[in-house]
């Protein structure tokens, strides 16, 4: 019985002495740890607007799609894309050899109409017509010269020119081809002056007036400017719920009509912890920053907000007066090691 209770005993004693083993080793890592060198930052509350971003897209605010207005073969098209032209410069050219007959048929009918009007004119003064006739010829010479006109007119589509000064943004036919009423033949789009178009949500639209001022990123071209609110749309659409709002933007060799857009909607203030964005280290989606408590570094999961200059909203995981460490010695800080702080 005792050999029994004495290897009991001494069963019972291994784990725990395993444990304490295990407590030392742990303790000489930890003392082990070199002192990293670290800025200090207390965390403070700071009055920040909120802000909503929404996208948007980079357009001409004068912009034209070409097309014709009478059916005919592209026998002249001096453009291609990315051509610069000028008001009033040729773009297409049409063939339209029956619209010409037609102008000549017309005008000839409109000599003869006056012909005959001069000389019942002429009759009647020596009464040898009557008055009716007169009116008679008047009203064939006014039906004469409209329909030379109306034919002037139409053999005038034959020629499209520019509308206003531009550059030739897409072009979806070539000499030869048939034009069609209707059908796009060019776009033109003024570079020199631009906006962003976008869609508002009508909970934030009724903080947007005309003549504001928001701030746009455009990150194809790393660019983040201040654009100038022209147009507001009064109503919001009913299914998407949103209004259309157009921003100017200046002039700027990177922006271009087509890029992404992001627009800031500014919204009410409120409190704030902010911290430097150096502060924080990332590991995939985790977010972490070191507490300085009894000269060592306590790690803290935190989750982020905004971003305002170089400081980073703290929206969760660290409190107002706490005394961060932001590390300068150059190697990754870990959890309870002991830091020395540096101006």
């Amino acid at each position: 019985m005792r050999k029994t209770t004495l290897t009991l005993l001494i069963l019972a004693i291994l784990p725990l002495l395993a444990a304490c083993q295990e407590e030392k080793e742990h303790a000489s890592d930890v003392v082990s740890l070199p002192t990293a060198k670290v800025r200090t930052h207390t965390a403070e509350v700071r009055q920040g607007l909120l802000q909503t971003e929404i996208v948007g897209t980079v357009q001409a605010m004068d912009q034209a799609v070409i097309a014709a207005k009478i059916t005919g073969t592209i026998i002249k098209m001096p453009v291609v894309l990315g051509s610069r032209v000028e008001a009033g410069d040729l773009l297409v050219s049409i063939s339209a050899e029956e619209i010409s007959a037609k102008v000549i048929q017309a005008q000839a009918q409109l000599e003869q109409a006056r012909r005959n009007l001069e000389r019942e004119r002429k009759l009647l003064k020596k009464n040898a017509a009557t008055a009716e006739n007169v009116k008679s010829l008047e009203d064939i010479f006014r039906i004469s010269e409209a329909a030379y006109r109306e034919a002037q007119t139409m053999l005038g589509y034959s020629t499209i020119t520019a509308p206003f000064d531009g550059v030739i943004s897409a072009k979806t036919a070539n000499v030869g081809d048939l034009a069609t009423p209707g059908t796009p033949l060019v776009r033109l789009e003024n570079m020199d002056k631009l906006q962003v178009v976008t869609s508002v949500p009508e909970s934030l639209v009724l903080q947007v007036t005309g003549g504001d001022s928001l701030t746009v990123t455009i990150p194809s071209a790393n660019l983040v400017t201040t654009g100038t609110v022209a147009e507001v749309a009064p109503a919001a659409d009913q299914l998407s719920r949103t209004a259309k709002v157009k921003i100017d933007l200046e002039k700027h060799e990177l922006i271009r009509p087509g890029q992404f857009a992001r627009v800031a909607i500014p919204g009410k203030s409120r409190g704030s912890i902010f911290i430097p964005t150096a502060a924080v280290r990332t590991l995939g989606q985790i977010e972490q920053v070191f507490v300085i408590r009894d000269g060592k570094v306590d790690l803290r999961l935190v989750r982020t907000g905004a971003i305002i200059d170089d400081q980073v909203e703290i929206l969760a995981g660290l409190d107002a007066g706490e005394v961060i460490g932001i590390n300068v010695s150059g190697a990754r800080l870990i959890d309870g090691q002991p830091v020395t702080v540096v101006q």
